[in-house]
């Protein structure tokens, strides 16, 4: 499940896990607890539906669905899929398609995992496709546009 929870605070996240440890949980509901809680505050960095160019539509979690989108002068990031977990439900691969059609300007679909340099999956008209191995912490998808034009097509499982 994706939860999009805008305003989360670490302060929240210390009281939620002395909560757990007070209240006797074991040492694997801790560690459950707290993903859940590192997952959902990193499903706040995703850029929302509201904001986005196209159509979202997710998975199982925020790292997996389907995103379309028609571009035009788009000069911004958006950040389409992923989360930070410690460790994902769904296990550490994911396999990324996506169809890129620029008409104008330039667009880079990217994946950035932690504080690494992204890395540049698509920056010209093409197609993509590859199993990706996700590291534990932060992973996320997405396009970046300076003044493009053109078209998006991409599916995660």
């Amino acid at each position: 499940m994706c939860y999009k929870k805008k305003y989360f605070s670490f302060l929240s996240m210390g009281i939620l896990m002395l909560s757990l440890l007070l209240v006797g949980c074991s040492k694997n509901e801790i560690l459950d607890q707290y993903n859940n809680v590192v997952q959902s505050a990193g499903n706040a960095a995703l850029t929302s539906d509201f904001s986005l160019k196209g159509n979202r539509i997710y998975g199982d979690d925020c790292y997996t669905g389907t995103y379309t989108a028609d571009y035009k002068d788009f000069s911004k990031t958006e950040y389409l899929f992923g989360g930070t977990s410690i460790e994902r439900e769904n296990g550490k691969d994911i396999s990324v398609s996506c169809d890129l059609e620029i008409t104008g300007g330039t667009a880079q679909v990217f994946w950035v995992s932690g504080s690494d340099d992204p890395i540049i999956l698509l920056e010209a008209t093409n197609s993509y496709s590859e199993t990706i191995t996700l590291p534990e912490g932060g992973n996320y998808i997405g396009i970046i546009g300076n003044n493009f034009t053109g078209h998006l097509e991409m599916n995660i499982e």
